[in-house]
Order: C-alpha cells, then sequence, then structure tokens
C-alpha cells in the first residue's frame, strides 16, 4: 500500500536567536532563525523533493505564527502542528565560538513544545508514513514522551522504519540518568540510528567509537547505525560492514543545524532504495552526499531557511 509521506518526525519546533555582530552602541544582535532538530531534517528532505509532515507544538505568539508560516514555506505539512493558548513557543540562544562550535540557552521552563500531549497524536497521521524520525527533546518531560512513545510504537506496529537523533542537550535535562533512559528507549526501537562522536561515548562509557558502537549494536541490534564526527566525516555501521568517508572543508559560520542535514540526507537516500539489502557502495555514496550537504549548511547562519538543494551539493562533492 502506497504511504502518502516520504517521512514524519515529531518534537521541537522553536526559534534558533544565533549571534549576528554588534549594533552602534556595542550590544549584541541575534537573528531569529526557525529550528528546532526534527524540522531541520524534514526541510533538508523537502529540498530534495520528498513529502514530509511535522507533528509538534508552539505557543500562540508572533515566534509561533512565523514557525508555521516557515515549514509551510518549505513544504512541510503543517496540519498537525499545535499551538498552545497559554506557553510561549520555546527559544533558544546559540552562542558561537571562534571555532564554529556553540552551546545553548533554552527558554523552556516551560516551552509550548513540551506540551504536545499523547491525544493530539493522530495515530492515522503516524501509519501514513515510510519514516518516521524522532529525538530526545520531546522526551524531557512526562507528557511529550508520552506523546512521543504513542507515535513511536505506532510506527512500529504499522511497519514505518523509524529513525533516531538522540541529539543530547544536557541543559534541558533535570538528570543526565534520565536522559539517558530515554536514549535508551530511543536505541531499542530503532531501525536507523543516528548519534555523534560525544553522545556515543556518553551512552557507551568507551573512549573508542568502534568499540562504543559495538556495545549499541550488541546491546539493541539497531539494523543501521550512522556515526558523525564533525569535520572527520562519519560511518555507517550495517550488517558487519564499517563504511567511512571524510568530511568536507568549507569555511563554517556556525554549525547548526550540520547534523540534521546529515540526517536528512541519509533519510533521503534511504526512501529510495532497499533498506533490507544495502551495499558497501551505498552506504558510501550516501555518507558521501550527507558529509557534503552537512558542510554546505554550516555555511549559513540558521538551518531550515539555509538547506541546500541537490545541485549544491553535487557541485562541492565534484569540487
Amino acid at each position: 500500500m502506497a504511504k502518502k509521506y516520504d517521512v514524519i518526525a515529531l518534537g521541537e519546533l522553536l526559534i534558533d536567536f544565533t549571534m549576528n555582530g554588534q549594533s552602534e552602541q556595542g550590544n549584541n544582535m541575534f537573528e531569529a532563525c526557525p529550528g528546532g532538530a526534527p524540522c531541520n531534517v524534514l526541510a533538508l528532505l523537502n529540498k530534495m523533493g520528498k513529502k514530509t509532515a511535522f507533528i509538534g507544538k508552539v505557543g500562540k505568539d508572533q515566534f509561533g505564527a512565523l514557525l508555521r508560516d516557515t515549514i509551510t514555506e518549505a513544504g512541510i505539512d503543517a496540519s498537525n502542528l499545535m499551538v498552545d493558548e497559554n506557553v510561549n513557543t520555546t527559544l533558544a540562544f546559540v552562542h558561537t565560538f571562534p571555532d564554529g562550535d556553540r552551546e545553548f540557552s533554552f527558554y523552556r521552563n516551560p516551552g509550548a513544545d513540551m506540551m504536545l500531549t499523547a491525544d493530539e497524536v493522530n495515530p492515522e497521521v503516524v501509519k501514513d508514513t515510510k519514516v518516521f524520525h524522532f529525538g530526545t527533546l520531546s522526551m524531557t518531560h512526562e507528557g511529550v514522551r508520552e506523546a512521543t512513545k504513542k507515535a513511536v510504537e505506532t510506527a512500529k506496529a504499522n511497519g514505518c522504519l523509524v529513525s533516531f537523533d538522540p541529539n543530547l542537550r544536557p541543559p534541558l535535562w533535570s538528570s543526565l540518568d534520565l536522559a539517558k533512559e530515554q536514549m535508551e528507549y530511543g536505541f531499542g526501537k530503532c531501525d536507523i540510528l543516528k548519534i555523534s562522536d560525544n553522545e556515543i561515548q556518553f551512552v557507551s562509557g568507551k573512549e573508542d567509537y568502534d568499540e562504543g558502537i559495538a556495545y549499541l549494536q550488541k546491546t539493541y541490534n539497531i539494523p543501521l547505525i550512522l556515526l558523525t564526527m564533525g569535520k572527520d566525516g562519519s560511518r555507517a555501521y550495517y550488517k558487519g560492514m564499517r563504511v567511512e568517508r571524510p568530511g568536507f572543508s568549507v569555511k563554517a559560520i556556525e554549525t547548526t543545524g550540520a547534523g540534521d542535514t546529515f540526517c536528512g540526507s541519509s533519510l533521503n537516500y534511504l526512501v529510495d532504495h532497499d533498506f533490507e539489502n544495502l551495499t558497501e557502495e551505498q552506504l558510501g555514496e550516501m555518507l558521501t552526499f550527507a558529509n557534503a550537504a552537512a558542510a554546505l549548511v554550516t555555511t549559513k547562519k540558521g538551518a531550515i531557511k539555509a538547506m541546500p538543494v541537490k545541485e549544491e551539493v553535487l557541485e562541492l562533492i565534484q569540487k
């Protein structure tokens, strides 16, 4: 049976305020960039011609309206984006260091994205996708955690591929033990895991990436694990294969959305190929494209509006 959507994602949709120089008075100026990992992933998929939908919640405020307009403009189906009458849209201030790395200050106590409830998740919508994608920011608090798990269980029960990116943000958790527990839930449910170098060390307690991945494979039997290593590129672990491809050298402004761009590119490739029978060559091709797309997004501010098109990615690869 044909599915209506290629990928549906559930989770946070927020405004990333990124540094944008100083005013004449010497005050820091911030740019309001629409963001949130799940929609960053979908924005890239839409640029690649895929059909996507988002499930989440924003506040009844100017930022909520801006976010709805932004994702609709990006081609993401926003009919399952809920509005909270009382709680404001979540905000994140991104402080960028000279090397392009960053740290976040969140205004989310509470934020509207945390207020999504299980009864606001429509199982009929979730069933109608090839891939369901989620992270752990929608698992930091009880109510939204129930909503996330309902969607994941619905996706599993209806034969959708489940994609998980832990996207660990320590400041948002009451304890790192709870963060680890929710990450372990995701590991136990996903078919596709996208994990970063520092996250694998956090969950496995092992310095060596391969040992960390081996621990996850043995414990959770995840079919495909994608490891991102920043500018050093990425690896895919699948059916005993370990495929690695180098990163691309670009002049990075900020790294916000790089991992999400990588994730979206990988899902774009997987939707078009036979997930059960991927070859080493295909995995390499997927990683190269995803690495290039992720590099390109770091050359612009924000994520949703900074996603590259296919031609730009191929051009960087050819260079």
